[in-house]
């Protein structure tokens, strides 16, 4: 989740104009698009595979100490090191300790797998004289909830109060799951919408490629994607598909009438988060929240308000790719791969358009409920397996990439950061299918046996 580093002065929200300005500000001619990703790996005790606490010896701020010996520089709230801070981006806390890098944004795909390699080495680094472990996958495939520790964060403690009010499962989110994501420019208006609208259309084929989180408390859930699967009941008024973003005339000010309409969940002041959660950002805007009377946001206020939508899809000043689980090392660079592939080349932009842009508004909302079950055996509206489809998809992207022509010291170009999807689609196993094979057979039925062979 998105971390702050600067408390600095921010300007009063005096117009909707104001509003608007975040989305316009993210345009860029194409010359300047950058790639952006975050990933998120679960921590834990090797010994005992234990999710370590933040407080205790060699817990999670000890990680977070031991990293700055690489230049990073420590964020603090309320005298608490909770993120840092550096050329290679942001590290930070999610609810229960999962370790999250927010890249940098860089050029080019080679960029964004030394960054995540470059991460990864340091973590293992520390992590080895901690006796601490980091696992790839959409969920913790052992935890109960109740064995999860919380992270010292004033926004994660209004939001653990408030998931249980709008959902059943916003709980699991905050603290079991991790995720892969892909933050991407665009360069006007028109170029945002169409590629919002291919984004949300292909997010279950990102889903059901990277699907990897099989396992509830040491047992199959019978999903190939729970991770996924929480987010359809976690809370109704900021996720989902948008389905208004299909309609005609959608574009900024349709994205901020959205953004308005979620429910706030806090407001930060003197580095403190100030529970307001199911109060209207409206109101805030006329200065009339009854937990900061008189009080009206700032710019930094509506920027915060945006990271706390979780469709899909979401758009700040980039685009948000969101509908993939965690996975290991090869899958970091491998969905930057997928979407920059099909949205950052006119002709691969046109082409996944066309795949998709006949799906109605149930025929899309009916595949984003199959694939998290179903995976790569879910059908398309077209009556395409996931698995074929995501074949041709995957066709397109590697195209993209070519035409890119972004080419390493070796010569070589984007497309073989896709070689791990294209595995998937020709073995027709996902991650989660290997997970499950295991799990059924030299496994026994004992998923522990995941920290060894699946961790980073």
């Amino acid at each position: 989740m998105t971390q702050r580093t600067d408390d600095g002065y921010s300007p009063p929200i005096e117009s909707r104009t104001d509003l608007l300005s975040v989305f316009e500000a993210g345009e860029k001619p194409q010359d300047d698009w950058r790639i952006g990703t975050e990933h998120e790996k679960f921590v834990y005790r090797r010994d005992d595979h234990r999710a370590p606490s933040y407080d205790e010896p060699g817990g999670i701020r000890d990680l977070l100490i031991g990293l700055t010996q690489f230049g990073w520089k420590p964020v603090r709230e309320n005298g608490k090191i909770i993120a840092l801070s550096g050329q290679d981006g942001t590290i930070s806390l999610e609810p229960a300790g999962q370790f999250e890098l927010s890249g940098a944004a860089l050029r080019n795909l080679h960029q964004t797998c030394s960054e995540a390699a470059r991460h990864l080495g340091q973590c293992k680094m520390i992590g080895d004289k901690l006796g601490l472990g980091f696992l790839g996958t959409g969920m913790w495939p052992d935890k109960t909830r109740s064995e999860l520790p919380v992270m010292p964060k004033g926004r994660y403690a209004v939001m653990l109060n408030y998931m249980p009010k709008v959902g059943s499962l916003g709980l699991d989110m905050m603290l079991r799951t991790c995720t892969i994501q892909t933050n991407l420019d665009y360069s006007s208006e028109a170029d945002m919408v169409k590629k919002f609208r291919v984004g949300l259309a292909l997010q279950p084929v990102a889903t059901a490629l990277f699907a990897n989180s099989p396992f509830t408390e040491g047992k199959p859930n019978g999903y190939k994607s729970f991770r996924s699967h929480i987010w359809e009941d976690t809370d109704p008024d900021r996720t989902g598909m948008l389905p208004f973003v299909f309609e005609d005339g959608f574009g900024y000010e349709r994205y901020c009438d959205y953004a308005l309409d979620v429910p706030m969940y806090f407001v930060y002041r003197d580095g403190k988060y100030i529970d307001v959660a199911g109060e209207s950002f409206r109101n805030f805007l006329e200065g009339k929240l009854p937990q900061v009377p008189g009080e009206k946001p700032r710019l930094t206020d509506w920027t915060d308000h945006l990271s706390t939508a979780f469709p899909e899809v979401r758009l700040k000043s980039f685009l948000e790719m969101r509908g993939a689980d965690g996975g290991r090392w090869s899958r970091i660079c491998a969905l930057p791969a997928l979407w920059v592939g099909l949205l950052y080349e006119t002709q691969a932009l046109d082409a996944a358009w066309e795949l998709v842009r006949h799906w109605t508004i149930d025929q899309r909302e009916k595949l984003r409920h199959e694939v998290p079950k179903l995976a790569l055996d879910a059908v398309t509206p077209d009556g395409e397996t996931m698995r074929d489809f995501s074949a041709r998809v995957l066709d397109v992207a590697a195209g993209g990439l070519t035409r890119r022509a972004e080419l390493n010291s070796a010569g070589d170009n984007e497309g073989g950061f896709l070689d791990p999807l294209r595995d998937v689609v020709a073995t027709g196993m996902t991650p989660a299918d290997r997970l499950l094979a295991r799990y059924h057979g030299e496994w026994n039925g004992d998923v522990s046996h995941i920290y060894e062979e699946f961790s980073f």
